[in-house]
């Protein structure tokens, strides 16, 4: 599509209100000594001084080549930087900001699918599964640099290859602003191009219905790669001219000690998050009686009523419950704040888009009928890119439907009972089960493989895989586990792993994965107890203390034992990810996901490492002892 002569930003007239450069520029203007960005230990940026970056970074952007209607991804740990940078970035081209946990073939996919020109990484950090994919396809690779020393979200652009030159705009309402990846029905993740409007749309929904105003501070905890992070927490603070506390990522510990730092007034999570929080909450009742929270917000997973009933209990504050989605740009519905009422296992009142309830035939059913939620509104994306048979099962007469199941009540409320589609959603992340099948179906041994749904208290839904053999073929659940961590990002992996000789099917003879769970016999989430805490044993050996100090820092215990097991203390897959990552960086040892819940205990830990570190020493040595 031709869009005629590009001038140079510095020359451009302001960009447009309806577009996220927009949103900055506005407060730039009428206020620019507030707080922008925030993090733990660092000045503020002003909104005048995120303006300048964004100003800055883009003429940078178009020096590397870059322009309007090109798309950057962006692989960046959380904090301010990573804010700055998807605000920077968004302002002139299409961005893609992607799970830097991601293996070499995921970012391969991700990065060919959308067709990315150029690829952002923090200098010093290899990323070598993300530069490995961007050197196979031929693509800029571009080092952001922090200023740690200077105001939080600071940072200067450097390429690593030849320069170019493109004529560059501001981008447009209508341009992609951001690109995320959606699972579907089938292996094949949805491109999923929201543009400037869209985002702008949704980022506004969010602010009215939580009446942000400039005197608020989200404390964000969420990835920013997450539409959930992203939208209800950065964007919408900034369109109520407020600021945001950019923390590295969700770590429990120091939640409490955010609070008294930063000083928010409400933060937004998803249920695991929060029960990871409440769990400590009694030891740090001292931050709870000071902190200046005026709600409390979660979304994009179910919160249990019992959860919501504890976190309002600790926090003294209301719970506001919403429900969201990529394809809507994040908001959906939401509970209101108080004195409306807040309904616990509902998501709330429609907040932004139009919400219908559809039967199979896309007519409307009366209130209390069950049927498809479907939406439609500024936020909600026009369709999928290149995949017209998804915008063709997925768009009807102008509403997208969500796939969701549920009801509206007399009070017009929505009660979600379950989905529709197969997409298994873990803690907020969504996997499409046959992704899954097709990555177990190239282990030479298997014949068959269904991925599926799995209750879990925690995370809402796990990921479990049964598998059947090739005739005479062998292998264990473990080595399948390890077989798919190879090739799945570690949220992916499944869980529980069974090896059978039948698959069982449905009345027609196909599997069926919704409630194959329950037909296996698999226990259900709220069934399923803590063993029995084993009796206490100190470490013994400096691998097994030094150990033991990293899980009392991360799980925020006095003292833990050798035989106890991580996820009975309070532990979880994020904070064993926190782990892993304390283990390579203070031990300088690499050790799995897999290995990691396949030794549960710092004893049988300690072994594990031990046998790493006697190995390499062997290698070193010739085999000589």
């Amino acid at each position: 599509m031709s869009i005629g002569p590009r001038p140079d930003v510095s020359e451009l007239s302001p960009p447009l209100p309806g577009t996220l450069s927009g949103l900055v520029r506005h407060w730039a203007e009428r206020t620019p000594q507030a707080a922008a960005l925030c993090a733990p230990d660092r000045t503020p940026l002003s909104y005048r001084d995120l303006w300048e970056l964004i100003r800055r970074t883009a003429r940078q952007l178009n020096g590397f080549g870059i322009g309007r209607n090109d798309r950057v991804a962006l692989v960046l740990p959380n904090g301010p930087e990573m804010a700055a940078g998807f605000l920077s970035v968004s302002a002139v081209a299409g961005c893609g900001p992607l799970n830097p946990t991601y293996r070499s073939s995921e970012f391969l996919f991700f990065l060919r699918d959308m067709q990315s020109k150029a690829l952002i990484v923090l200098k010093g950090d290899p990323q070598p599964a993300a530069r490995r994919a961007a050197g196979e396809l031929g693509l800029d690779v571009i080092e952001l640099e922090p200023r740690p020393g200077e105001r939080a979200g600071l940072f200067s652009l450097a390429p690593q290859g030849p320069r170019s030159h493109a004529d560059t705009a501001w981008s447009g309402q209508d341009d992609a602003a951001l690109l995320l990846h959606t699972s579907g029905t089938t292996s094949r993740p949805k491109l999923v191009p929201l543009t400037q409007a869209n985002l702008a749309a949704s980022a506004s929904h969010v602010a009215e219905t939580l009446q942000l105003t400039a005197r608020d501070r989200c404390l964000n905890v969420m990835p920013l790669f997450h539409i959930h992070g992203l939208v209800a927490c950065l964007l919408a603070s900034l369109r109520a001219g407020a600021s945001v506390g950019c923390t590295a990522g969700f770590y429990a510990p120091s939640f409490f000690s955010w609070l008294d730092d930063l000083a928010p007034t409400w933060y937004s999570a998803v249920p695991t998050m929060h029960q990871a929080i409440l769990a400590r909450a009694g030891a740090n009742r001292a931050f709870l009686d000071q902190a200046r929270l005026r709600f409390v917000r979660s979304s994009s997973a179910p919160l249990p009523p019992r959860v919501f009933q504890e976190l309002e209990r600790a926090f003294r504050c209301p719970v506001i419950e919403s429900y969201g989605m990529t394809e809507a740009s994040h908001q959906v519905t939401s509970n209101p704040l108080p004195p409306m009422k807040r309904k616990p296992g509902s998501v709330g009142l429609p907040a932004g888009p139009q919400v219908s309830i559809l039967d199979r035939d896309s007519a409307p059913v009366e209130p209390g009928k069950v049927g498809e939620v479907a939406i439609r509104g500024p936020n909600v994306t026009r369709g999928y890119e290149n995949n017209p048979q998804a915008d063709s099962a997925s768009f009807v007469r102008g509403w997208f439907r969500t796939g969701d199941e549920g009801y509206l009540d007399r009070d017009g409320y929505l009660v979600l009972t379950g989905r529709i589609k197969e997409i298994i959603n873990k803690g907020g992340e969504k996997i499409s089960p046959r992704e899954i099948d097709e990555v177990m179906l190239e282990h030479p041994v298997v014949a068959q493989a269904v991925a599926f749904s799995m209750p879990d208290e925690r995370l809402g839904e796990e990921v479990g895989l049964a598998v059947v053999l090739k005739e005479g073929g062998e292998v264990s659940p473990q080595e399948l586990r390890r077989f798919a961590a190879r090739r799945l990002a570690d949220f992916k992996v499944p869980a529980t792993v069974l090896v059978l000789d039948e698959i069982p099917k449905g009345p027609t003879g196909k599997v069926q994965r919704i409630g194959l769970a329950e037909r296996l016999g698999l226990p259900s989430g709220e069934s399923r107890s803590p063993k029995a805490p084993a009796a206490f044993v100190p470490p013994r050996t400096p691998t097994e203390r030094a150990l033991a100090d990293l899980w009392c820092k991360i799980l925020g215990l006095e003292e833990v034992g050798v035989d106890d097991r991580f996820l009975d203390l309070g532990g979880d897959s994020m904070l064993a990810m926190v782990l892993l990552s304390r283990i390579r960086s203070q031990m300088q040892m690499e050790v799995d996901m897999v290995d990691f819940f396949a030794a549960p205990t710092i004893a049988r830990q300690a072994d594990l490492i031990d046998g790493i570190l006697f190995s390499e020493i062997e290698a070193e040595s010739g085999g000589v002892a």
